[in-house]
């Protein structure tokens, strides 16, 4: 399986999108500081995620989720 995630690192209000086929080892990596971006900005939880049969579903919906669109929709659902 694949999921789309959102993180969020509440001492610097700010949100990731991501997509992998490890959640929990993706998470840890974030949290651990092995990502360039979210590094910086540690801790991270996980607020939101979906699953995926496949990679390419997982990764569109994580461009949908980083476009204005997505962030309404996600907005609109609660979800962030």
């Amino acid at each position: 399986m694949y999921y789309t995630y959102i993180l969020y690192s509440k001492k610097y209000y700010k949100h990731y999108y991501g997509s992998t086929n490890n959640l929990s080892k993706r998470h840890q990596e974030h949290n651990k500081g092995k990502s360039k971006f979210t590094k910086a900005f540690r801790p991270w939880e996980i607020i939101y995620y979906e699953e995926y049969e496949t990679r390419s579903e997982a990764y569109k919906r994580e461009l949908f989720f980083k476009s204005a669109e997505g962030k309404k929709w996600l907005k609109e659902n609660n979800k962030i």
